[in-house]
């Protein structure tokens, strides 16, 4: 009884001011408030490149190099600061970042090998095996010619190796830079495209290419002198990539009707357009790098033809279909892929003897044809084969044989086109993989769609979808640098230049155009809703009226149909493209979590698989870091500042950053700026605290066994509470008796900063009512969402990424659990006392507020 009056009259002693003699405590706070700053970096990088998945963005290599740089350096941040911190208790943790980074690197690194060859290459020497030197034009040319044996014109390739050449003669690759254009900003996309094109036409042709050029164009006239009495032929571009899983149909220049003294002039043309502003962005859109543009370049005996067109293998709009598509204008080919003139439609089962199913011949005014000197020139369709059919039935069927040839050399539908001369000899002047898009018919077409005005009803299907906006009319080329986001483009005729729009646009309609021409094949590509053909759309349609393109079954509608849109919902276009692939094998080593359980042993850096775990990991360890600071011996003899509070605790707060408003030594809660440190004074000061509970005399006499049992427990009764605070952050050490409880908290404007820790030990009484109180605290906390751990009379728990105000709240809570349960050990003496607090607290002070 002696010891224990002595306890109680003991008075308390303020800690004076000394040298610290561990690490700065503003200091740990500063590399704590570091590392949390680089975690939300890194977060926020997570996410938004976890969001360019979805497909509603586009993004190019350079959003991924420049998203991994902030990465790298962020999570970088986070262990440096947490090294400091824990005054390098984690060393394995940069060797994990090092282990994870290199895999990174290693998926970035990916370049295009260009082989050395000879400047020209004959078609007799090329096959498909040869695109890094050829390219995929011109590979698919040889294969034709050397492998399948169908009838190709005679020509030559000027290889990828003389483009690396020319541009390394020129000093070029310093000076068309690329990595730095947004894609998405049309000024600066032309801006680039201009200064890159005209370099390369300023730039001279290195000598010995120029020489293996002419000589190869002599040798070309000499074969096809039988054919032609001036030899004349088309300079085609045949870049790398081209004609290989991505079409790039349209998006380069090709020169017709070149005769030997404009061909090195022609060829720098064609390699200059590697660089227009579609080309640019369809290079990035589909994830390719400047390392990948490279221009090989097809000089192809010319084809005055009769008639010309495209046909597919198999319908790209409908994949249960079992038909060929022909289509074909009197002419060169040019109109009939660039949308100028309708088409003929030939439609031929794959079935023999090749039924034809379908013949569409619409009138035909004008065709292109070779000038007699060089170049093209339009004329007019003779009047008396305006109107009739470009081939006859055996020419279609023959044409449609070709088709399931090439398919099944190559195993996949194939995009082909083709000329026929004046002699009616066929041509294959190019092949291609043909994409054909999977979509589901819309079920309950006429219910959704009951109620709504169709404005058109006719057109052609090029792309199968639902899309719906505003309209937009494209009249010309400089219209496209005005198109809105989510808009409808409509125009008179397609265009190859609309790849540039296509990831803005909703649907496209067209009057003039083909389903075999290039933008439909770029549409499928970029998965637009397309419908051509429409004849009248420029006329019926009103600009900035709201429409639903119905690209299923071919319908347009006024307004906006939701049910529509939602049943006709498209697959992502760009999932299966390079940018993607990369995108998705660097999220492998960057997104997911491993490292979940901090009470796991494998929770520690030789477990850190990607920068995921090793944010995770840093984030748990810094927060247990700053948690043990108030435990340290040497918080007594820092500066401390006295709150003077009329509840039952002795406060002093050191204050680490706009803590407090005042330079006093005391001072009142209203000076206290701390936002965790408000909330949680607030909350006690609310509360009417307990006096001292009524003991029974097992209890009582339980409290002086376990006081005197408890080392140093005259110290223990009356200690101090300290907090250490800053503006958004507290670690509140509060002793209340025999028990101690810390509170840390962080209660900022994001999120990922935002969490509360409570610790709970200690008490008065005996073991068993101790861990009763613990057990009260822990289910009351629970009913707030605290993720909680007890063991004996030892409770730890946790919440975080809560926003402020609630972070707040649950605070309150923790203030009046505080005044609440102070000496309610000294009570407990069994269960049913537990259950019946419980229920009073609950009553009394919970609110869903808290939850």
């Amino acid at each position: 009884m002696r010891r224990l009056l002595k306890i109680f009259r003991r008075k308390v002693v303020v800690p004076k001011p000394v040298l610290d003699e561990g690490l700065p405590f503003k200091e740990r706070y500063l590399y704590f408030k570091k590392l949390l700053s680089a975690n939300n970096t890194v977060l926020e990088i997570m996410a938004d490149m976890e969001e360019k998945l979805s497909g509603e963005y586009i993004f190019d290599m350079n959003y991924i190099r420049t998203s991994c740089s902030k990465l790298v350096d962020s999570v970088q941040n986070i262990i440096v600061n947490l090294d400091k911190l824990s005054k390098g208790k984690y060393p394995n943790l940069y060797f994990a970042f090092a282990k994870i980074n290199s895999k990174i690197e290693a998926t970035l690194t990916n370049k295009t090998d260009i082989p050395v060859t000879d400047f020209t290459i004959p078609f007799d020497s090329v096959t498909k095996e040869m695109v890094n030197s050829v390219g995929g034009k011109n590979a698919n040319l040889g294969e034709i010619k050397n492998k399948i044996g169908l009838p190709v014109p005679e020509g030559f390739c000027i290889s990828a190796y003389a483009f690396k050449r020319f541009i390394e003669f020129n000093e070029l690759k310093n000076k068309i830079i690329l990595n730095s254009v947004d894609i998405v900003d049309m000024e600066g996309l032309n801006r680039i495209s201009r200064e890159a094109q005209d370099l390369i036409m300023n730039s001279q042709i290195p000598p010995d290419i120029e020489n293996s050029i002419l000589n190869a164009f002599s040798e070309l006239s000499r074969k096809i002198s039988g054919r032609a009495s001036s030899p004349t032929a088309s300079v085609r571009s045949s870049a790398i990539h081209e004609d290989a899983q991505f079409t790039f149909a349209g998006q380069y220049k090709t020169a017709l009707n070149v005769n030997t003294d404009n061909v090195i002039e022609q060829y720098k043309r064609v390699i200059s357009s590697l660089f227009s502003p579609r080309a640019i962005f369809y290079y990035k859109s589909k994830g390719f790098e400047e390392d990948d543009m490279v221009m090989a370049v097809g000089v192809v005996e010319m084809i005055d033809a009769k008639a010309s067109g495209v046909m597919y293998s198999r319908d790209p709009t409908d994949a249960e279909k079992n038909d060929i598509i022909i289509n074909a204008v009197w002419g060169l080919g040019k109109y009939a892929v660039d949308g100028t003139v309708s088409p003929n439609v030939y439609i031929v089962s794959r079935d023999e003897p090749r039924t034809i199913l379908e013949k569409t011949t619409p009138v035909q005014e004008v065709m292109l044809k070779c000038n007699p000197k060089e170049d093209v020139v339009e004329v007019e369709v003779p009047e008396e084969i305006r109107a009739t059919s470009c081939l006859t039935d055996d020419q279609i069927k023959f044409l449609a044989d070709y088709a399931l040839v090439l398919e099944k050399h190559y195993d996949i539908p194939q995009d082909i086109e083709w000329a026929l001369d004046e002699n009616n000899n066929f041509f294959i002047l190019q092949t291609r993989l043909l994409r054909i898009l999977k979509e589901k018919p819309v079920k309950n077409i006429q219910a959704i769609t009951s109620g709504y005005k169709i404005l058109i009803n006719k057109g052609q299907i090029a792309c199968k979808g639902v899309g719906a906006g505003k309209v937009f009319f494209v009249k010309k080329e400089e219209d496209l640098e005005k198109f809105p986001e989510g808009a409808v483009l409509v125009a008179k005729q397609t265009s190859p230049k609309f790849v540039k729009v296509m990831n803005k646009t909703s649907a496209i309609v067209a009057d003039v155009g083909g389903l075999t021409g290039h933008m439909a094949s770029l549409a499928r590509e970029y998965n637009v809703p397309t419908l051509l053909g429409t004849e009248i759309a420029m006329k019926t349609l009103e600009a900035g009226k709201e429409i639903t393109v119905d690209a299923i079954n071919g319908n347009i509608y006024e307004g906006r149909i939701e049910e529509l849109i939602k049943a006709g919902k498209r697959e992502n276009p760009f999932k299966d493209t390079a940018v993607f692939k990369v995108l998705r094998a660097l999220l492998n080593n960057i997104v997911p979590l491993k490292l979940i359980d901090p009470e796991d042993e494998k929770f520690s850096p030789d477990y850190c698989e990607t920068f995921h775990d090793i944010t995770r990991f840093a984030h748990e360890v810094a927060m247990r870091e700053m948690f043990q600071v108030a435990d340290s011996p040497n918080i007594r003899k820092r500066e401390t500042v006295k709150i003077e509070v009329k509840i039952p605790l002795e406060i002093y707060v050191i204050d680490l950053d706009g803590g407090i408003k005042s330079t006093s030594k005391k001072i009142t809660p209203d000076q206290i700026l701390s936002i965790p440190m408000n909330a949680l004074l607030r909350g006690m000061m609310a509360m009417e605290w307990p006096g001292p509970p009524p003991l029974s005399v097992k209890g009582f006499f339980g409290v002086i066994a376990s006081t005197t049992m408890q080392p140093h427990s005259e110290r223990l009764l009356w200690e101090p509470s300290f907090a250490i605070i800053s503006k958004e952050y507290m670690n509140f050490n509060i002793r209340l008796g025999y028990h101690i409880q810390t509170v840390e908290a962080f209660a900022g404007d994001n999120i990922n900063d935002n969490y509360v820790r409570f610790l709970f030990k200690g008490g008065g009484a005996s073991i068993d009512r101790r861990a009763r109180r613990t057990r009260l605290i822990k289910e009351i906390l629970e009913l707030t969402d605290f993720d909680v751990k007890r063991t004996g009379d030892v409770l730890d728990a946790r919440v975080t990424k809560y926003d402020k105000v609630t972070i707040l709240k649950k605070l309150g809570l923790l203030a009046r659990l505080t005044a609440y349960t102070k000496q309610l050990d000294m009570t407990l003496f069994n269960d049913a006392m537990v259950d019946w607090y419980i229920k009073e607290f609950v009553n009394k002070y919970y609110t869903e507020d808290w939850e």
